[in-house]
Parts: C-alpha cells; structure tokens; sequence
C-alpha cells in the first residue's frame, strides 16, 4: 500500500543500482516519483547491467527513469551529475545520499587506502553531492542521508567507517541549519544490521551474534530503511530537520 505521495517530484539516490539504494528507489516510485539511478561505472559492467536492471522494475510502476553514471568520491564526476540531472530530469526535489563501500581492517591491518578510499566515498562523496545538489534542489526540497549506527556505536574493524558516517551525522545538523531558510530539510537515517548483500557476506555465526543483540530478534529489511526516508521526504515532515534516525530493532 502507497502511504506517500511524490507525484511531481524528482529524487535522486546515489548508489542504487542496487541493495539499499535500489529499495529506497522502489518505494519513491511506487509513490509515483521521478527516479533517478546513479551507480559507478566499473570496468566490467556488472554496475550498469545492475542499474539497468533497477530502472527496468521502478519503470513497472509506470514513472520516468533516468540512469546516471557518476563516482560520487570525485567532485567533477558529481558536477556533472547534478548537470544531468537538472537538465535530463528537469531538475530535483529530494536528494538521498546512499553510496558507501566498507574497507573493514583494524586499525593495525587497515592501509592508507583502505582509509582513504572509504572517507573520499562515504564522507567526501556526501559533501559533494550535498553542496553541488543543493544548487539544484528546488526551495522546500530534501536531502537524507543514510549514516549507520557504526557511526554513533563503533564497531571493531571499523575505524574508517565508523569515523565517515559520524561526519556525515555531524554534516547533516550543519548542512540542515544552512539550507532552512530555503525550505530545504536535510535529516539522516542510522541503519543497524539490515539484510542486504554486505550483510549477507558475513559468517553465519556472525550474524547470528548479531540477531541475538537486537530486541526485535532479526536484522532489518531495506524497505524499512526506505519507509523512514520516505517520510523525512514527505511535505509532513517540513518541521523536521538536522535529525538522525536510528533505524536498528531497538538494538541502540
């Protein structure tokens, strides 16, 4: 059942050709958004066989699909995104920050790179697609960002992590002061374990640990990420910003 209403309105979800950004998507356009698919263009194109493939379902609930390659750890790659997207999709209303990858070392096995690439990704990419979105969210827009509770809890392995998502909660509380008098809302979202494929890669044993800690009693679904972002999207939610959501089972 629909419980939103974003007909009218363009929305653009980095990383989701798919797992959570292809679930945040689905719920945008079976609320009847425009959607646009971002992946990065890697060199044996298992990314754009994948966003092709997410653009291929959204467009069953019968809206405009726009696919987007764009590595949003690079700022001209984002430039011209945003381009893109303003001219091709005609513009934008609410903007989800969802790209991130995991580097997981400690911090005596983690290399400069593992450090690095995950902060240009996770940290910097949410910067640039913030600053270059916001010339192009129109007033009373929305950016969400997906952090992780990693960011608020720290968990073994992950430091570089950990310490991007915690920037990007802090971001989010100034970003939000910024652009109010725009009209434009910027909250975050803080998974906990949810069922996509970097969960899914994980020891058995592992997640087990894991289901044991949440309340609830198993780990979450991307819809029910994307429920919650739908509804700091939503023009009932305009009283509301700089706030991050823990979505996690009752486990923080």
């Amino acid at each position: 059942m629909v419980r939103y209403d974003f007909r009218g309105k363009v929305v653009l979800v980095t990383g989701s050709s798919r797992g959570m950004g292809a679930a945040i998507l689905e719920a945008f356009a079976a609320a009847g958004a425009t959607c646009v698919v971002n992946y990065f263009e890697d060199a044996d194109g298992i990314n754009r066989r994948d966003a092709e493939a997410t653009a291929q379902r959204l467009r069953r609930h019968g809206v405009p699909v726009f696919v987007f390659d764009a590595d949003v750890s690079q700022y001209e790659a984002v430039e011209n995104l945003m381009r893109r997207v303003a001219e091709e999709a005609g513009g934008l209303d609410i903007l989800v920050n969802n790209a991130g990858i995991l580097r997981d070392r400690t911090i005596k096995k983690m290399t400069p790179d593992d450090w690095q690439s995950v902060i240009r990704t996770n940290l910097d990419g949410v910067f640039y697609c913030s600053k270059l979105g916001a010339e192009v969210l129109r007033d009373g827009g929305r950016i969400v960002n997906v952090a992780s509770i990693s960011g608020v809890m720290g968990f073994h392995g992950q430091a570089n992590y950990a310490a991007a998502k915690a920037g990007v909660i802090a971001m989010t509380k100034v970003v939000a002061k910024e652009l109010a008098r725009r009209g434009i809302t910027v909250n975050a979202v803080a998974p906990g374990v949810i069922k996509t494929a970097m969960i899914e890669a994980l020891k058995p044993e592992v997640l087990a640990g894991y289901e044991k800690q949440i309340p609830v009693g198993r780990v979450g679904r991307p819809d029910e990420v994307a429920h919650a972002i739908c509804f700091f999207a939503c023009e009932e939610s305009s009283y509301i910003t700089g706030q991050t959501l823990a979505i996690t089972g009752g486990w923080y």
